[in-house]
C-alpha cells in the first residue's frame, strides 16, 4: 500500500488490490464448486449430502476465518501509522489463537454432529455423507485456520498477488484430489461425496504449507522473522484481536449461516429439491465471490488511509467499491439469467433438479444485487475498525427479518420452498440499506473531527 492523491492512482491501485484477491476468492471457492458438481455425478444422494455437510461446515468456517480477517485491518493500520515494528508480535499471537479456535470448534463438533443431523429428515445415505464429508473436512481444520490467518497478515501488507499464487498452485491439487476420492481412483475405495470432505482437508495442508515457506522465506515477510524468536501465548493480544474479530465473525456467520438455515428448512421436501437448491446457492455463491472480493479490498485500502488519518482518501476508496459492485451486478445477473439452463445442467442430468434449479437461480438474480451493494459497506465499516454496530444489524437484518419473512412466505403463500429465496433477498436488501446507512455517518463524523 502507498498513498494516492488522484481518482485515477485510487483506481489503479484498487485493481491492483482486488484482481489478486479476487481470482483467489474465486479460487477457493471453485474448490467448494468443484466439490458440489464432482459430488453431483456420483449421484443426487450424494450431492445432497454435501449440500447438508457444507450448509452446516460452511458457517462455521466462515464465521471463524472472519475471526481472524481481523488481521488485515491491524496490519493495515499498523502499516499505515508506520508502526510495522509491532507486526510480528501481532502475527504470531493470532497463530496461537487460530490453533486455539480449531480445538475449540473441533470438541463442540465432535458433540454437535449427530444430534443436529438426526434433528433433520434424511435418507440414510444423504445422511451418511453429510456427516463424514463434516468429519474429513474437519481433518483440516486448524491447518486451514492458520493459513487463513496467515493470509489476511500478507494481504494487509497489500501483497495480495502472494495468496493468489497459493490457490492458484493448490486448486489444480484439490481437483485431482477430489477426482481420486470421489470416484475411488488409484486402487482406493469410491468415497463418493465424502471424498470431497478428504480432498478439501489435504488442499487445506498443501496451502499451510506454502504459506508458511513464503512467510519464512520471501521478502518482504521474512523480514518481519515471524518464524524466528517466537514469543510465549499473550492472552491480554489474544483479546485484543477477538474484540475486533469476533463481531467480524458473527457478521460473516449471520450471513452465511442464513443460506445454511434454509437448506436445514428445505429437509423437509425431495432430495431433489434439496439437490436443486445446493446447486443454484452454489453458483449464485461462486458469483458473490466478487462483492467479497471488493470488500476485501476496501477493508485493506480504507484501513491504510484511516491508520494514516487521511479519511477524504478513504471516503473515496469506498464509493469506488461501492459503484464497482453495483456495475458488476449487472454483469453478473445477466450471466444469470442468460445461461441458467447451462449452468443447471453443470450439477445433474436429473430433469427435474435442472428444472428446479433453472427457478432457484431466479430468486439469485435478485438476491446478488443486495450483495453487490451489502459486502463491499461491510469491507468499508471493517477498515475502520467498526465492527459491533455491523454485528447487531447483520443479526437483526439476516435473522430477524430475512429467515421468518421467508418461513412465512413458503408456508403461506404458493412459492412454497421458493419462499425462503425471497425471504433471502428481503434479508440482505435490509442489511446492505441499514449498513450503508451506518458507514455515511461514521464518514462524516471522521472527517468532521479531523477537520475541526
Amino acid at each position: 500500500m502507498y498513498p494516492t492523491k488522484t481518482l485515477r492512482e485510487k483506481i489503479r491501485l484498487f485493481l491492483i488490490i482486488l484482481i489478486p484477491i479476487l481470482i483467489t476468492q474465486v479460487s477457493m471457492y471453485a474448490m467448494n464448486f468443484f466439490d458440489t458438481i464432482m459430488s453431483g455425478k456420483a449421484g443426487a444422494a450424494d450431492l445432497a449430502g454435501v449440500a447438508i455437510g457444507s450448509s452446516l461446515w460452511v458457517p462455521v468456517q466462515m464465521g471463524v476465518v472472519g475471526i481472524l480477517m481481523a488481521m488485515s485491518p491491524i496490519v493495515a493500520q499498523l502499516t499505515g501509522a508506520k508502526e510495522a515494528d509491532k507486526i510480528p508480535f501481532t502475527v504470531q499471537q493470532g497463530m496461537y489463537l487460530s490453533i486455539a479456535l480449531g480445538i475449540l470448534v473441533s470438541i463442540v463438533g465432535a458433540f454437535l454432529i449427530d444430534p443436529i443431523l438426526s434433528m433433520m429428515d434424511l435418507e440414510e445415505r444423504v445422511r451418511h455423507v453429510a456427516k463424514y464429508y463434516i468429519i474429513t473436512i474437519g481433518l483440516g481444520m486448524i491447518p486451514f485456520f492458520i493459513y487463513n490467518l496467515l493470509r489476511s497478515y500478507i494481504d494487509g501488507l497489500g501483497h495480495t498477488r502472494i495468496s493468489m499464487a497459493i490457490i492458484l498452485i493448490s486448486l489444480p491439487l484439490n481437483i485431482l484430489f477430489n477426482y481420486i476420492f470421489i470416484f475411488g481412483k488409484l486402487g482406493l475405495p469410491t468415497f463418493g461425496g465424502i471424498g470431497a470432505g478428504i480432498a478439501s482437508a489435504l488442499t487445506f495442508v498443501v496451502n499451510l504449507l506454502l504459506s508458511i515457506w513464503i512467510v519464512h522465506y520471501v521478502r518482504p515477510f521474512r523480514e518481519h522473522r515471524i518464524f524466528r524468536n517466537f514469543l510465549k501465548p499473550d492472552l491480554k493480544e489474544w483479546f485484543s484481536q477477538l474484540r475486533l474479530g469476533i463481531p467480524i465473525g458473527f457478521s460473516i456467520f449471520f450471513e452465511v449461516s442464513i443460506f445454511s438455515a434454509v437448506t436445514f428448512m428445505l429437509s423437509v421436501y425431495s432430495t431433489n429439491t434439496i439437490a436443486a437448491h445446493q446447486a443454484a446457492i452454489n453458483f449464485a455463491s461462486f458469483l458473490y465471490m466478487i462483492p467479497l472480493s471488493i470488500a476485501m479490498t476496501l477493508t485493506i485500502s480504507v484501513g491504510f488511509e484511516v491508520g494514516a488519518k487521511r479519511f477524504v482518501d478513504a471516503k473515496s476508496y469506498s464509493y469506488l467499491g461501492i459503484v464497482s459492485g453495483v456495475m458488476i451486478a449487472f454483469v453478473a445477473g445477466g450471466i444469470l439469467y442468460i445461461f441458467d439452463d447451462q449452468v443447471a445442467r453443470l450439477y445433474s442430468e436429473n430433469p427435474e433438479v435442472i428444472s428446479l434449479t433453472k427457478q432457484f437461480l431466479f430468486y439469485a438474480i435478485f438476491f446478488q444485487f443486495a450483495d453487490a451493494f451489502g459486502a463491499p459497506v461491510q469491507g468499508i465499516l471493517r477498515g475502520y475498525k467498526d465492527v459491533n454496530i455491523t454485528f447487531w444489524m447483520s443479526l437483526v437484518s439476516y435473522w430477524l427479518i430475512g429467515l421468518p419473512s421467508g418461513w412465512i412466505f413458503a408456508n403461506y403463500t404458493s412459492l412454497d420452498a421458493f419462499g425462503y429465496w425471497l425471504g433471502l433477498i428481503v434479508g440482505l436488501s435490509a442489511g446492505a440499506i441499514t449498513l450503508f446507512g451506518r458507514m455515511q455517518y461514521l464518514q462524516k463524523k471522521m472527517i468532521k473531527r479531523s477537520t475541526s
